[in-house]
């Protein structure tokens, strides 16, 4: 049992997760700071405040933080677009860069010469017009 936990443990997807983990945590750190100190600043020089948790909404004696919810919305989304375009866009063109052009696929189908429907390279007859079709020659 304690060997199938270790082989558990020790597979490459597993500790690959832990360290994506780890590294999105200490990632947290920088892109949070990012968005508070940077991005909200050049907001609110832009728009005015961009504090939204003093936007209250009260139900029946209840209090709905609805500006909480704004902020913490409007957090994801720069956080999300500064991940897509600073990380995710730039890794994705690197890694086409390295990609190798997949190999083009001969044809599996030929025209046949009386016709014209489509029928196997390697026919010798013609499935529609019955004629003899001569093989293709290869290349």
């Amino acid at each position: 049992m304690l060997k199938g936990f270790r082989d558990f443990i020790l597979r490459g997807n597993v500790v690959d997760l832990a360290v994506a983990v780890i590294i999105g945590a200490a990632f947290t750190g920088i892109v949070g700071s990012l968005v508070t100190d940077i991005i909200n600043p050049l907001i609110a020089a832009t728009v005015g405040q961009p504090d939204f948790s003093h936007v209250i909404v009260y139900v029946h004696g209840g209090k709905v933080m609805v500006g909480n919810f704004l902020d913490r919305l409007i957090s994801f989304l720069i956080i999300a677009t500064v991940v897509y375009f600073g990380l995710v866009l730039p890794i994705n063109s690197l890694l086409n860069r390295f990609k190798k052009p997949a190999p083009e696929t001969p044809p599996a189908t030929r025209p046949c010469p009386e016709c014209l429907s489509e029928i196997p390279i390697a026919a010798k007859r013609c499935a529609h017009c019955g004629q003899p079709v001569p093989l293709m020659p290869a290349t």
